[in-house]
């Protein structure tokens, strides 16, 4: 499991010109997923961002988590996250796990994320335009 964390000023996610997902200050995580990825994995991942100290404190130091800040989430399902070029300059995504069993993962993701914070997510599978506003910028790639 790959997730892009990114923290963020604001975030929406879009398709077929419609807002389907938005939030406020909070983070903007693009989640990818691969075959040996199981929901032990995901509620490891879970933890991990609900407790990753990327928010700043009274002093500007990267400090504090999102359940510090009870910001929001936006969620996008991103299998481009295990694009393999290894072999040339089209990639491969034999990696990443097939819709059907990532879709029912991505869902089990959010839903962990929920049981903490409220999280908007994109349509997986849908062809989605992202827009957020970085703040820092702060991005970091969380593998599991």
């Amino acid at each position: 499991m790959r997730v892009v964390v990114q923290r963020c000023k604001n975030a929406s996610v879009t398709v077929d010109k419609k807002i389907v997902g938005k939030i406020s200050e909070g983070l903007c995580l693009l989640v990818g997923f691969t075959y040996d990825d199981n929901k032990q994995v995901i509620e490891k991942m879970v933890n991990k961002i609900l407790k990753l100290r990327i928010f700043p404190d009274e002093n500007g130091v990267m400090n504090k988590s999102i359940l510090d800040y009870q910001e929001e989430i936006l969620s996008v399902s991103q299998f481009t996250l295990y694009a393999d070029t290894s072999k040339g300059n089209r990639p491969s995504y034999m990696k990443a796990l097939n819709g059907k069993e990532a879709c029912k993962l991505y869902e089990y993701f959010n839903d962990e994320l929920k049981k903490h914070i409220k999280v908007e997510t994109g349509i997986f599978g849908a062809d989605m335009q992202v827009s957020l506003t970085n703040m820092g910028p702060t991005t970091i790639l969380l593998e599991m």
